[in-house]
């Protein structure tokens, strides 16, 4: 059974197409004001961000790793400090530890939401830890609530890595509120994408808001003055007009991908695997559509004949990342078995029921056979 139309992991020319003009014409006017990097087009965003997310303060910056950088450099966190990552997301958050001296510190994820959970913190903390970071990974809020009441108990500073979620939410309230910085991406693939990097940190400590301001800008407060070692960090004018142009139909994205998601849900009933589940109260945003199965590999190979994309998010948890030397096996079994079992399925808010069908037919025979 061949079919000549491909479905990608993301169609990002589906995605720009009714925005193309409107994108187009404010690069325009861009161009003709020749004002490049932290202008307008940047301020607004750091604004309608901070709204969206419930706190006082948006800082624009060069990427989603940079934001996790500048939050750690704001709070005061270097050599000597131990920082609790989830070991089972993407490298940036572990890597972002490394660039201030710190410790990343692997913990597992819960097995149904791949995401921290207070109790599983709580065992690493030592009297070195002085942060935690959790990721609402595939567009799941981690457990911010009690994650918070361990961070107050034991005096530890919380930054809220949102790379995929921005626009989730629990019982109402916006994730990158809770803790004391929130960092997001506007990676092209993203709920918010851009066309190129760029990322955004949140808070609603304005000390907080003055040093991360100066941190991107080389440690400058005042033109020429440096009174600490910054970064070049700007999230440019450019990226900044096609994230606004984007930024009115972000809950229009989120509701596409969560209706993609329930598509998914009623069209994979019954079959011996996995669905992303959000607890009571938690508004889950898609960033990805993750399944755990056994035998996934032979469902990906067979949706990869069909010219159906699926991918691996992540094959190696951090904990077993070369650059962190070797840890003993059983160190973090949660994430050792769901990197040998995780799926992510084609997610995109322009994603049409026939495609999802299409999808899961195909994970049907194949687990079937």
């Amino acid at each position: 059974m061949s079919h000549s139309t491909a479905i990608p992991m993301v169609d990002l020319r589906a995605h720009f197409q009714p925005l193309r003009e409107e994108i187009l014409a404010g690069l325009g006017k861009i161009l003709d004001q020749a004002g490049f990097i932290l202008g307008e087009h940047g301020r607004a965003l750091e604004q309608d961000v901070a709204q969206l997310c419930g706190v006082a303060h948006g800082v624009g910056c060069a990427s989603g790793t940079d934001a996790l950088l500048l939050a750690l450099r704001a709070l005061g966190i270097g050599p000597g400090d131990e920082v609790i990552v989830p070991t089972f997301t993407f490298i940036a958050t572990a890597e972002a530890v490394l660039y201030v001296g710190a410790k990343p510190v692997f913990v597992d994820v819960d097995p149904q939401n791949y995401v921290l959970t207070a109790s599983l913190v709580e065992a690493a903390i030592t009297d070195r830890t002085k942060a935690i970071i959790p990721v609402h990974l595939y567009g799941l809020p981690a457990d911010m609530p009690a994650i918070m009441s361990l961070a107050q108990q034991h005096h530890l500073k919380v930054i809220e890595d949102c790379a995929q979620a921005i626009g989730a939410s629990i019982h109402g309230r916006a994730v990158g509120s809770f803790g004391d910085i929130g960092c997001f991406s506007f990676f092209p693939s993203k709920n918010l994408g851009g066309a190129g990097d760029g990322g955004m940190v949140v808070t609603n400590d304005p000390e907080l808001e003055k040093q991360l301001r100066g941190l991107r800008n080389h440690g400058s407060w005042q033109t020429y003055h440096h009174d600490v070692l910054g970064y070049n960090s700007r999230l440019d004018e450019m990226q900044a007009l096609i994230l606004r142009t984007e930024f009115p139909h972000l809950s229009t994205f989120n509701a596409g991908r969560q209706r993609a998601a329930a598509w998914y849900a009623e069209h994979l009933a019954g079959l011996d695997l996995q669905l992303p589940h959000a607890p009571e109260a938690y508004q889950h945003v898609y960033h990805q559509y993750t399944i755990q199965l056994e035998g996934r590999d032979a469902v990906k190979a067979a949706l990869q004949a069909e010219q159906i994309a699926s991918a691996i998010y992540y094959p190696i948890p951090g904990h077993r990342q070369k650059m962190f030397g070797d840890q003993p096996q059983g160190y973090c079994p949660v994430a050792d078995n769901l990197a040998e079992r995780v799926l992510s399925l084609p997610m995109f808010p322009e994603l049409q029921e026939a495609q999802v069908a299409r999808v899961a037919e195909v994970i049907r025979r194949t687990l079937k056979d």
